[in-house]
């Protein structure tokens, strides 16, 4: 099941993000472009989740994959959509 705009929009911060064998593995820090930015975890790092991985969104952010695959393949950078563009070079 795709992620609707709708479900983008309820996401808030502080929700637990749940994989698909109903455990938490994650908690909502904020939403940036196409991923989901998740607090920071008990060695003070963030991580990102791309927004396709959104199954559902009540009180939880739901994803379609267990936990351990999720911790796996999640972003421990920003992702290069999210970051400011650099400004060109001024000229001399």
């Amino acid at each position: 099941m795709a992620t609707t705009m709708g479900d983008r929009d309820r996401i808030r911060e502080h929700m637990p993000v749940v994989c698909s064998n109903n455990k938490q593995f994650g908690t909502v820090d904020r939403v940036e472009g196409e991923f989901i930015k998740l607090t920071k975890d008990d060695r003070g790092q963030h991580h990102w989740i791309p927004m396709s991985w959104v199954t559902a969104v009540d009180d939880q952010v739901h994803v379609d994959r267990p936990g351990d695959q999720a911790m796996r393949e999640w972003l421990s950078m920003p992702p290069m959509e999210t970051m400011p563009e650099e400004s060109p070079p001024l000229p001399m």
